[in-house]
């Protein structure tokens, strides 16, 4: 028994002692639960107060008011509520900076970072690109390689050629030849890469003028001297200021034996120039031909053979060049063949209309030898035979063509 009740004992304390324990929480949790009742307490009387202090000055408001007219009681308030509005107005309005500087207005000073319009398109204009393919440049060597030239080209990078675009042909002594220093003009055959730089040749720009010059010798009917250098199965072969041109065997005098004309020196004609395609091809009948026409002359009275009748008119023998005698220059009148005029064989006098010697090609005319419409068909004895003095009459249409003249 004695056991079981200190059994007890120890229980009964230990339980109290939980209590207590238990207990202390509680008691903290009345202890702030009376402060914030306390504290509410004080907002309801600081609100109580407010509210009476409040009722008071509406009460003395009221007094006053009823002692004042209504009219004053709602001047006083319109006045109270537009003050408030103004006030409300001023904080609500947004800042006028623009007024702000026209009142005060700060003179700006020009500094380094300030440029007009012209500098800007002056700056532009020196980092614009210099070298577009096919343009012409100025320059002068500023290094030599061994693979090629370097030249100032007045860029941000200067232009290369290549050692193979330097000249025509092979060049021995490239650094003798190629001198730093020297000036020289080139042809850009490449536009600048990511660095700037251009490609330039001064072989392509030789061979530029060379297809200039060779152009312009063709348009005015010009003969060249050539040396026959070579032959092929086709022809003979020949250069022309670093161009290659060749001589079919058809354009030859002798086609024969061509290949003995290697070594030997020919008086030719331009036959066809086309830069484009790189072709130049020559002919020696057609320089005999042009040889022939240097004796002959705008409205000059000429006598030939007919040497055949075509559906668009006759060409005409004149001692071993060939006109044509196109059916609208033959009369004025309107004719049903052409063989009612003349025929193959038959010997005729015709003015010559027009020269051509980059074609070869001479143009005759008959209609300006008629008096009247269509007299060539009626009576042409009779135009043949005074084909003389009615050429003199005509002479005076071609002084203003004739380059002599």
């Amino acid at each position: 028994m004695k056991g079981v009740s200190d059994k007890g004992a120890q229980k009964d304390k230990e339980t109290k002692g939980n209590k207590k324990n238990f207990k202390k929480p509680l008691q903290v949790l009345h202890i702030n639960k009376k402060d914030s009742i306390s504290q509410t307490k004080e907002i309801i009387d600081a609100d109580q107060g407010f509210e009476k202090e409040t009722n008071l000055e509406d009460k003395v408001i009221k007094q006053e008011s009823d002692k004042s007219s209504p009219d004053l009681l709602n001047e006083n308030w319109e006045k109270n509520n537009n003050a408030q509005n103004l006030n409300l107005q001023d904080l609500e309005k947004p800042l006028n900076f623009q007024q702000e500087e026209q009142e005060f207005q700060v003179e700006r000073k020009v500094d380094e970072f300030d440029f007009d319009e012209s500098a800007f398109l002056e700056a532009l204009n020196e980092n614009e690109p210099i070298g577009a393919t096919g343009e012409i440049i100025e320059g002068k060597i500023i290094a030599v390689e061994s693979d090629g030239l370097y030249i100032d080209i007045g860029g941000k990078a200067p232009g290369f050629m290549p050692k193979k675009e330097s000249a025509l042909g092979v060049i021995t002594n490239f650094k003798e030849k190629f001198p730093i220093g020297l000036d020289m003009q080139v042809l850009v055959i490449k536009e600048q890469n990511a660095d700037g730089m251009v490609t330039v040749s001064a072989r392509a720009l030789i061979l530029r003028k060379s297809w200039e010059k060779v152009s312009g010798l063709a348009k005015n009917g010009e003969l060249i001297k050539v040396l026959i250098n070579g032959f092929n199965r086709g022809g003979l072969t020949c250069d022309i200021d670093g161009l290659r041109a060749f001589v079919p065997r058809s354009q030859l005098e002798d086609g024969q034996d061509y290949q003995s004309l290697v070594g030997k020196n020919l008086k030719l004609a331009f036959l066809e120039v086309n830069p484009d395609s790189r072709k130049l091809v020559l002919s020696e009948k057609k320089a005999l031909l042009i040889s022939k026409f240097a004796d002959l002359k705008l409205g000059q009275l000429i006598e030939g053979k007919v040497l055949a009748v075509k559906p668009y008119g006759f060409f005409v023998d004149l001692g071993g060049a060939s006109g044509l005698l196109h059916q609208s220059s033959l009369t004025n009148g309107s004719i049903r063949s052409l063989k009612e005029i003349f025929i193959e064989g038959e010997i005729i006098k015709a003015l010559i209309t027009e020269i051509d010697l980059e074609r070869g090609r001479i143009g005759l005319n008959t209609a300006l030898l008629e008096n009247s419409p269509g007299e060539l068909i009626v009576d042409k004895k009779k135009v043949m035979m005074e084909a003389s003095e009615r050429a003199l009459r005509t002479r005076t249409l071609f002084d203003k063509k004739d380059p002599e003249t």
